[in-house]
């Protein structure tokens, strides 16, 4: 199976407003956290999430999160270069 990229070793903050959101899983994208269709030719797929109601998020950015799209601390785990 293939791995992410790692896009940054910490999540993004953002408030949200309601509404559809593609939350990018392979790492490629250049418009983090969200997908740009760079997952093309991987077997990675953009993850759908829904927000009710406008909030803060704390989307993962390192993608090895199990509560995937949202940060778990993984990144905290993750090798530093």
């Amino acid at each position: 199976m293939e791995k992410p990229k790692i896009a940054q070793l910490k999540p993004i903050l953002e408030t949200v407003a309601p509404g559809t959101y593609y939350w990018c899983a392979c790492g490629l994208s250049k418009n983090q956290p969200y997908c740009d269709g760079s997952h093309k030719g991987t077997n990675f797929v953009p993850t759908q999430v829904e927000i009710e109601k406008e909030r803060k998020v704390l989307w993962c950015a390192c993608k090895y999160s199990e509560k995937n799209p949202f940060c778990d601390g993984a990144h905290s785990r993750l090798p530093r270069e």
